[in-house]
């Protein structure tokens, strides 16, 4: 019966910071009130604060377990042996992949960061960070010259360009789903590394002179 209850909670937990994102996302953090947060997961405001103490315990739970669940399958796939180039492909499929349900988590993360408490929000962007820093090095194992400028992070977050705004204009019901646009991006990025040599040869001569 314990292990029942404890599932139910949980459950009920993910449902509640699922609308909670949700309206986070279509109305903003400081437009939302915990009556509305109520009313989406049809449940009275004491069994919404039997879950969440407050709106900002909500905001902190989406942040953070977004952030976490991304670091998570970065390292997975770091774990993985793989070759280079197919370990960064497959971390651009996972990435994607995730953002194809946790649009609403994303765009919490992405735009209602700024309303962490200093603490918090240096935890979550903490956590961000070795996000892009795990990409940085599976572009340097891909491409070392890369890596060898000092270009990976960089590269990196022109990766992160391309992917981090694909829910604002990726529709569930088109003609292109996640996985097909992971490919795309994984081939465009792959296809292009390569042509910024002229790049990589002046941040060389750059670094070589400091």
């Amino acid at each position: 019966m314990s292990r029942s209850r404890a599932t139910t909670f949980d459950d009920q937990q993910a449902m509640i910071l699922n609308h909670a994102a949700q309206l986070f996302a279509q109305r903003g953090y400081m437009a939302t009130s915990m009556n509305q947060v109520a009313e989406a997961c049809s449940l009275s405001k004491a069994t919404l604060y039997h879950y969440h103490r407050d709106k900002y315990g909500l905001l902190v739970s989406i942040a953070e377990g977004h952030v976490t669940r991304l670091h998570e399958l970065v390292v997975d796939v770091m774990a993985q042996k793989l070759k280079p180039d197919a370990r960064l492909r497959e971390l651009i499929r996972r990435i994607v992949s995730e953002y194809a349900d946790a649009q609403n988590a994303h765009r919490v993360l992405t735009e209602d960061v700024k309303f962490l408490e200093p603490a918090d929000r240096e935890r979550v962007l903490g956590r961000e960070r070795d996000v892009v820093a795990g990409f940085a090095r599976a572009v340097a194992d891909a491409y070392p010259q890369a890596g060898a400028a000092q270009l990976s992070k960089p590269l990196s977050m022109l990766l992160f360009g391309m992917i981090n705004w694909l829910f604002t204009w990726m529709k569930p019901s088109g003609a292109l789903t996640h996985e097909a646009m992971a490919d795309i991006v994984a081939d465009l990025f792959s296809g292009g590394v390569p042509k910024v040599q002229s790049a990589v040869q002046q941040a060389q001569s750059v670094a070589a002179s400091k």
